[in-house]
């Protein structure tokens, strides 16, 4: 019988024709990165493999570190692997990652959306024989409202807490999810930012993603002097100090799990916007279908009832237990 073209190991996804990792969480000599977030872009490896567009995050992140970037869509032999690096629409610089052996074609989703966000490149479908997929929201229940008009519903509470003296704090996370809401909200009043999510925006911006300008608070600029400002700080800003010391305010969380009302509760919120950088439900079985993969794998999220979903659409479905986790589990510590 064949060695498959990857295989599922105590370290992450392994291709044993190209002795390379993907996503490794535990150290390993070579390592595909599918993107920033770091329970995906993890530290020890001896060397990095990711988009020219997802490594200065990832460099960020991880500091002094052996890396290579590549372009989308080039094909580069490892071994007797070839592998090349697709947009996944998660992200700036997010990654599907195709690998072909003996004419064999696996493909790696990592963490993906459908919907085109105006900042991360967007999704493109990749042809494969089998399809490793994430599926946090894979349950018919999530279904996401189109990005603009969930834009508009934030732009809405954000003028109704400034014309009541109130300044708006939104929790996003600091990569991506941030950013993606200074794209949508730009050009509607003054935006502020906690420094995480200053210093992600400055790297993105360096690179040349269109973003709005922005102000990092600090002791001497605050919604005191911009007043009817937004701000824009990692999750674990809210309810906090940092918070409490800029006035009355009115706080909000943004997240696919704010279409959960019980997650909502538990996070004592009154008020959440439901915008997600992961495939819903529809997106999830779009993405499937249009690899024409009869073999799929589903990880990360709720993967029993989506590979029995799955089956019963004559698909060839399986469960691949990996160490992928929310990226604000992944958050950096709050520092100002």
């Amino acid at each position: 019988m064949a060695t498959p073209v990857l295989t599922f190991t105590d370290r992450g996804i392994y291709c044993p024709a190209g002795d390379f990792h993907i996503d490794p969480w535990r150290p390993v000599p070579r390592a595909l990165v599918t993107h920033g977030h770091s329970d995906h872009a993890r530290p020890g490896m001896a060397a990095y493999l990711a988009t020219h567009q997802a490594l200065p995050v990832i460099r960020r992140r991880l500091g002094p570190i052996t890396a290579e970037g590549i372009a989308y869509g080039e094909a580069r032999r490892i071994g007797a692997a070839s592998v090349s690096f697709h947009p996944a629409g998660h992200v700036p610089g997010s990654a599907q990652i195709r690998v072909e052996v003996g004419g064999e074609v696996w493909t790696v989703s990592g963490d993906y959306k459908t919907e085109a966000d105006g900042l991360a490149e967007p999704f493109e479908p990749v042809p494969c024989h089998a399809f490793i997929t994430e599926c946090t929201f894979g349950l018919p229940i999530f279904r996401w409202e189109p990005q603009p008009r969930v834009m508009d519903r934030i732009a809405d509470w954000w003028a109704a807490n400034a014309a009541a003296g109130k300044t708006s704090v939104l929790g996003a996370y600091s990569f991506g999810k941030a950013q993606r809401l200074l794209a949508g909200l730009g050009g509607r009043g003054p935006i502020l930012t906690h420094g995480a999510v200053e210093e992600m925006t400055r790297t993105l911006r360096e690179q040349g993603y269109p973003l709005p300008p922005t102000v990092r608070i600090t002791a001497e600029l605050t919604p005191k002097t911009h007043p009817g400002a937004l701000v824009i700080a990692p999750p674990s800003a809210l309810g906090s100090a940092w918070s409490a010391r800029l006035g009355p305010v009115e706080e909000a969380f943004v997240s696919g799990w704010m279409a959960v009302r019980g997650i909502r509760r538990r996070r004592a919120l009154g008020t959440g916007f439901v915008l997600s950088d992961h495939a819903d439900w529809p997106g999830l079985n779009d993405a499937v279908r249009a690899t024409g993969a009869g073999r799929v794998f589903v990880t990360h999220g709720y993967t029993a009832p989506f590979r029995r979903w799955l089956e019963t659409q004559g698909l060839d479905a399986g469960i691949v237990e990996t160490r992928f986790g929310d990226e604000e589990e992944a958050e950096e510590p709050l520092a100002e």
